[in-house]
């Protein structure tokens, strides 16, 4: 059944997945095996040199990861995904499949610290240089490219101090200059920003947060628009422009024109590099996305309450959630996603380091956790676990300062969220 003319949440539900043809199970099945078994040794050659659709072993393709892959591709608007073992996963593909030493990319330097940790480490070791904006706008991301470009990069909400992103204005400057432009849009979910609707030609996701929804796997997902003009682009993007010797000379662009990206990510990044997904825990995300819409308008309620106690807290220095009045980014949150911008902010505390490490010590129906959008509420101490990595400078930009918290608001009720943040503050203030 196709669920293309179907609202968001009949297509969370039911989008990618149909009743078992072999035995009419209405849920998805999990296949919970390495390989299938060829009708020929004609359709196994056929399934290798992808001249025929197939599967052959779990680690470039299984029917129940594929299901999540058309799920999140529906969902997302895009042409055709890839599933892989974790958002970290699919930040690697994407630029590995994009680019070669030597080559750079511009990136807003306000990310979540495990892709600025990866993007300092490729650079090191394989010379993909990272081109850092000084913020946000457009103007910025512009003044960054230089021939060496070969795509940008950002969040559409920022991790974790909740600023969106002008998508539309960065797709304009994106186009302008023949840049595919990738969107991590993990804090967001397709439940709050669609970017493929703004310009977006890749988005990516950690499929670990609100996707799944309950902490319980790790996964990734990449989505290809199907939109940007590979071909044209000659050698500059060699995977999918250049023949495959070991392929048979195939060129994914003329092969695949709307989904030659996805498929040079199927073919270098899962059969070579093989970060595949587990069948169950493909399983398990399928399951969760079914009540996303619904986990997403508890989310951002419950967020922008738990922000506006906290902002008038008087043991708290400043609050990150654009979604509250006189807030930095308040008109860009109100243009982009004006059911709210997301669970996940940052606030400081007046007491410096020692109070945040105290209030999150103290505690007790949040827990202290390093995930985020999560059906539970979480908290971390950003400046000394997920972004330790970055400078003093670059953690008072990001907004992760050492006096800071990282929220992830769940569902709970917001009256016991609050009664909790409260005599956790009460012992700082």
């Amino acid at each position: 059944m196709s669920t293309e003319k179907h609202r968001f949440a009949t297509q969370a539900v039911h989008a990618g997945a149909s009743p078992d043809p072999a035995t009419g199970a209405r849920v998805q099945p999990i296949y919970f095996t390495n390989g299938f078994v060829f009708e020929s040794t004609e359709q196994a050659a056929d399934i290798f040199a992808m001249r025929r659709t197939g599967f052959s072993y779990s680690r470039g393709s299984n029917p129940t990861v594929a299901a999540l892959e058309r799920r999140v591709t529906g969902l997302e608007g895009g042409k055709a995904g890839v599933a892989v073992a974790s958002g970290q996963s699919a930040v690697l593909m994407v630029m590995m499949t994009l680019m070669r030493s030597g080559d750079a990319y511009v990136s807003s330097k306000r990310l979540f610290g495990g892709s600025l940790g990866l993007m300092r480490r490729l650079e090191g070791r394989y010379d993909l240089k990272p081109q850092f904006t000084e913020d946000f706008t457009p103007e910025a991301f512009e003044a960054q490219i230089t021939q060496e470009t070969k795509a940008i990069f950002c969040e559409s909400i920022v991790n974790p101090c909740a600023s969106v992103v002008d998508l539309a204005g960065i797709a304009d400057v994106a186009r302008r200059h023949k840049l595919p432009l990738v969107v991590d849009n993990t804090l967001a979910s397709p439940a709050l920003i669609r970017p493929i609707e703004y310009g977006a030609d890749i988005v990516i996701h950690s499929t670990s947060k609100f996707l799944g929804g309950s902490g319980l796997t790790i996964g990734g997902m990449i989505v290809d628009a199907g939109k940007f003009d590979w071909a044209a682009q000659g050698s500059r993007y060699n995977l999918i422009n250049d023949p495959w010797p070991d392929y048979e000379g195939i060129v994914l662009s003329e092969k695949f024109p709307e989904t030659c990206f996805a498929s040079a990510c199927k073919l270098f990044g899962l059969r070579d590099l093989g970060p595949g997904l587990s069948p169950m825990n493909a399983f398990l995300t399928l399951t969760g996305i079914e009540t996303l819409p619904l986990r997403m308008e508890r989310h951002c309620s419950n967020a922008k309450i738990v922000a506006a106690f906290l902002k008038d807290h008087p043991a708290v220095a400043w609050v990150s959630y654009p979604a509250l009045p006189g807030q930095e980014g308040e008109a860009m949150a109100a243009r982009y996603v004006p059911q709210g911008p997301g669970s996940i902010f940052t606030f400081a505390l007046k007491g410096g380091e020692a109070a945040a490490r105290t209030v999150i010590e103290s505690l007790e129906l949040i827990s202290h956790l390093t995930n985020i959008g999560e059906i539970k509420s979480l908290a971390i101490h950003p400046s000394s676990t997920t972004h330790r990595q970055l400078q003093s400078h670059e953690k008072a930009a990001a907004m992760v300062g050492p006096e800071a918290v990282r929220l992830s608001v769940g569902l709970e009720n917001v009256e016991d969220l609050i009664a909790d943040l409260e005599q956790a503050l009460a012992r700082v203030s």
